[in-house]
């Protein structure tokens, strides 16, 4: 197992930069995810790290070694692809013994490390088929496989699910996680998927334009986002962002489009700013009668989706779209009109003009 740090990481393609000097330090036995939406940076990273491209400025090194010139097999890392990157013609076995038998190991500690990896990974059973009697999920254990039997000092995984229908892909990430508590490596993995990132990473890396716009774990970058590309990509449905001013003398706010004040208490540092409010599905609930709370609104709905245990509603109010959450059990019916309640605690500010999280 081995750390990972990068210091003001650059890469630029002729004169176009894609990766803007970033700073990351993966502690030892870490997993962290690199998130972000399609050419924001996180695959070139992910890549320079695996010496797959080289950085042009900035240093990363690999435990206690500067590996920025060496090459990828000397790095000690192994590398997970989207693809598979299997050979159709070899068994089960040999696929996983690939490398190994590369580096010419004994034949006996080939056979060892590849019946160890297959145990951990369920393919005991599989070692003497081929990749096309095999399933999407089977295929991608068997790519994990054979960087297991490395015995590498990190782990590299870019967008691995990405190929497999939904029922493998949450199937998949248990196998990822419950690899990751076995063998305690450090891992670094690419991926755009937010649900991904959250339930995989004990810290989340988010990424846009090349640029790190925050590092936290699931539950701080959900709770505290820093701007508002972070609260809008973290969380699904999207946060609810509805513009406004508060007041330069009083805790209050007014929403655009909609009339009547709102308390706002705690946000003194927003006094007499324009501002974006934000409210998560999950802390704006649908609620019957005139329960008391701080912030209540009026909205009509406009679709109903059932959920299971919840019903999302979508609702109008004072031109703004808001999602909320209503209770399974008696859910309102498009045309109702509702009352969308949130506790203070849950709310968000943030400077309409930065964009920026505006603290309490």
């Amino acid at each position: 197992m081995a750390a990972v740090s990068l210091s003001n990481i650059v890469k630029r393609f002729d004169r176009h930069t894609v990766v803007h000097g970033i700073d990351l330090a993966i502690a030892d036995g870490e997993f962290v995810v690199l998130v972000g939406p399609s050419g924001c940076g996180k695959s070139t990273t992910l890549r320079m790290i695996a010496g797959l491209e080289d950085a042009s400025d900035g240093e990363i090194r690999i435990g206690e070694r500067v590996v920025n010139r060496l090459e990828p097999k000397d790095r000690n890392i192994a590398m997970v692809f989207q693809n598979y990157a299997i050979y159709p013609h070899m068994t089960v076995h040999k696929n996983i013994a690939f490398g190994l038998r590369m580096a010419k190991l004994p034949r006996a500690e080939e056979d060892k490390r590849v019946r160890e990896a297959a145990a951990v990974l369920g393919l005991t059973d599989l070692l003497a088929r081929t990749p096309a009697q095999l399933s999407g999920g089977q295929r991608q254990r068997v790519a994990i496989g054979r960087a297991m039997v490395r015995n590498p000092a990190v782990f590299l995984f870019d967008e691995p699910l990405s190929n497999l229908d939904a029922q493998l892909r949450a199937q998949m990430r248990l196998e990822i996680k419950k690899l990751h508590q076995t063998l305690g490596t450090t891992i670094v993995y690419v991926t755009h998927d937010q649900i991904e990132a959250m339930t995989l990473a004990d810290r989340i890396v988010i990424m846009r334009d090349g640029r790190i716009q925050q590092i936290g774990t699931p539950t701080e970058v959900y709770r505290d986002p820093v701007n508002v590309f972070v609260a809008r990509f973290i969380g699904s449905p999207s946060m609810n962002l509805v513009p406004g001013g508060v007041d330069a003398t009083r805790s209050t706010l007014r929403l655009d489009g909609i009339e009547r004040e709102l308390a706002l208490p705690g946000f003194q540092r927003a006094a007499g700013k324009r501002v974006l409010l934000g409210i998560r599905p999950d802390d704006l609930r649908v609620v019957p009668g005139e329960a008391a709370a701080e912030l209540a609104l009026e909205a009509r709905v406009t679709v109903v989706e059932p959920l299971g245990p919840d019903t999302l509603v979508y609702a109008q109010c004072g031109g703004h779209e808001l999602v909320a959450k209503a209770d399974a059990r008696t859910p309102p019916r498009r045309g109702d009109i509702v009352r969308l309640v949130a506790q203070p605690e849950t709310l968000h500010l943030f400077d309409a003009s930065s964009e920026t999280a505006i603290p309490r």
